[in-house]
């Protein structure tokens, strides 16, 4: 059989590689980095990420390394908090340094190849190379920076599974894990050409004094050590076949994370790529084949997704979403049910 590579050990690639393994598909997955590592995440798996997992195997082994289940989600503007909601669907919580520690042993015990601590060492990813290596790198995006911030926390007073809080400059997700411990994780925008002196992250992710988030934090202890952020985050929808490689998961296109779909779309792409490469490694196929096929399929299945999303991050920084009509979106019954199911 034909060899497969794939560059970059996330969630996506780790994924792949198992999904691949189990068809006796040699494979090789290069990570530049080391586990078990801090990663920006919102450690929420939501959507239909989660049947692919249950399709993989791993559904079950992520319950019984202590994945919490998410039943309720409430959005707050800095003047007010939506009702406590019930989530059509419970989604898993789990730390991603755990998620990570059990796919790299799934995958090591199914027999792949992990080269740790090892980049790429090629500049093209062409036959037979996947490219999971994480997001698209941007810089700025119509003059502002976006970055990620992420710590776990305890004695944090959530009132609901899952809340996103919207804020000036940008949103934070608070998420309970296992243990009485919270993933905080937010991500936020600067202007390109600013003046601004620096915020601390702890000032960031308390979120401002009279907000709702301040109150959810006002006692909590951040373990310094969970800290990571990420800047230069490209936000903009990318379509899989207006590329020449065969990218997954981040490295395809970045879905705002404020729809907590993120590792579900890691998860699906991998699932999708998996029958195609198996054909080609087979010699069934030709890697033209099998690269268009897998980006037919991402694109299909992300594009409405990708769409209303963007419209969903829109609402996150309007200005006039911030006041009274905000509180009107907040209440909004039908709005929640028709975002919730538009992204996913």
């Amino acid at each position: 059989m034909r060899p497969v590579t794939i560059v970059g050990g996330g969630l996506a690639g780790l994924t792949l590689g198992i999904g691949l393994r189990q068809r006796a598909i040699p494979v090789a997955v290069w990570e530049a980095g080391h586990y078990p590592r801090a990663r920006v995440c919102g450690e929420f798996i939501s959507g239909r990420g989660q049947g692919t997992l249950a399709r993989l195997g791993l559904w079950d082994l992520l319950v019984k390394v202590g994945a919490v289940f998410a039943r309720t989600a409430a959005f707050a503007s800095p003047s007010a908090v939506s009702p406590v909601r019930p989530l059509p669907q419970p989604a898993l919580c789990l730390a991603r340094s755990e998620m990570d520690s059990l796919l790299v042993g799934h995958f090591r015990q199914s027999g792949g190849e992990l080269r740790e601590n090892q980049r790429w060492p090629q500049s093209d990813f062409g036959e037979g190379v996947v490219r999971a290596s994480g997001r698209r790198l941007n810089p700025q995006d119509n003059g502002w920076r976006w970055f990620g911030l992420k710590v776990h926390a305890r004695e944090v007073a959530v009132e609901a599974d899952l809340e996103v809080h919207s804020l000036s400059s940008g949103y934070v997700g608070l998420c309970r894990l296992k243990g009485g411990a919270v993933n905080v994780c937010g991500l936020f925008r600067r202007a390109q050409k600013t003046g601004e002196a620096a915020t601390v992250w702890p000032e960031l992710l308390r979120g401002n004094p009279g907000t709702p988030l301040r109150a959810r934090m006002a006692a909590a202890v951040f373990d310094e050590h969970s800290f990571c952020s990420v800047a230069g985050l490209c936000l903009q929808p990318q379509r899989a076949t207006a590329s020449s490689e065969c990218r997954l998961g981040d490295s395809l296109t970045m879905i705002p994370p404020v729809t907590g779909n993120g590792m579900s779309m890691a998860f699906e792409s991998a699932e999708m790529a998996i029958q195609p490469l198996a054909a080609y490694s087979r010699g069934d196929i030709s890697w033209a084949s099998a690269k268009q096929a897998i980006a037919r399929s991402c694109d299909k299945a992300f594009a409405q997704r990708l769409f209303w999303a963007k419209w969903l991050q829109w609402m996150m920084f309007a200005p006039a979403l911030q006041g009274r009509l905000g509180l009107l979106a907040l209440r909004s019954e039908w709005l929640w049910r028709l975002m919730l199911a538009k992204t996913r």
